[in-house]
């Protein structure tokens, strides 16, 4: 749990004071320093237009990792709502919920995401939504799970019988049940929305220039892979290192709490 801490203490960091830890501005052109090697003044070099990586790096963090967290979050709140509402609207509802799951399952969530993207428009908007869309499936097959499991619970059964609303029940019998779960969802899928962020900036379906975000840098990039590769190593390996370090966040996590649950 303390390695769970640290790193969301750090990207939390990274979202609000990366920006102000930047050496320079992060859409400042500079010709004449243009494909600058790493050096004293510029500790990662500098891009094609002369910026410098380090400060785009930086500034690139709240775009990517803030993105990201907001993403998971609407996917969290999509799969969570459908969830409970196939686990405690009935069999029609239920039916319905899950069909629409496994459809949107079927398909690749990055195709589906750069599809639905395509149709939009590039921009950050439709990027925000692409990944939304794709995102809460996991979210609903876990919360409908637990709340199967939970719906023959003597203390909900009690809650029913006293006349407490479906929203109360959920909200404090529910809720509290499915959270260390929807949590370890989250964690991977707030490692893949780094990756979607990514791959759409990537193919300019992201967060549009000048503004700093590792797909689009790694966007840029691309053109100097062979004379200057360093330009396109940094960015690859911040999102490489900050979605494993998720990751394996992730698998402690899910740890810590297994080993609760056998205590108990």
């Amino acid at each position: 749990m303390r390695s769970v801490a640290t790193l969301a203490g750090v990207i939390l960091f990274l979202i609000l004071f990366g920006p102000l830890l930047a050496p320079y501005d992060p859409t400042a052109i500079d010709i004449p320093n243009r494909l600058s090697p790493p050096g004293k003044e510029f500790l990662l070099g500098t891009d094609a237009l002369g910026r410098d990586i380090l400060s785009r790096l930086l500034h690139g963090a709240r775009w990517s990792l803030g993105l990201a967290f907001f993403i998971s979050l609407i996917g969290l709140a999509i799969g969570t709502v459908l969830g409970l509402a196939a686990a405690l609207g009935g069999k029609a509802l239920d039916w319905a919920i899950m069909r629409m799951t496994d459809t949107f399952l079927a398909f690749p969530e990055l195709v589906a995401a750069v599809v639905i993207a395509g149709l939009m428009g590039a921009g950050t908007w439709s990027l925000i939504f692409a990944l939304s869309v794709t995102g809460w499936m996991r979210y609903t097959r876990v919360a409908r799970g637990v709340g199967l499991s939970l719906r023959t619970r003597g203390y909900v059964v009690q809650a029913q019988l006293a006349g407490l609303s479906p929203l109360a029940i959920a909200r404090w019998h529910y809720l509290p049940s499915l959270l260390p779960s929807l949590t370890v969802v989250w964690t991977g899928m707030f490692a893949r929305a780094i990756l979607g962020i990514s791959a759409l900036g990537f193919l300019g379906f992201g967060v549009q220039p000048p503004l700093p975000e590792w797909g689009s840098m790694l966007l840029d990039a691309r053109v100097h892979m062979r004379s200057t590769p360093l330009q396109m190593i940094w960015p690859g390996l911040v999102v490489v290192t900050c979605v494993l370090a998720i990751n394996l966040a992730g698998d402690a996590l899910r740890d810590t709490l297994a080993g609760d649950d056998t205590r108990a």
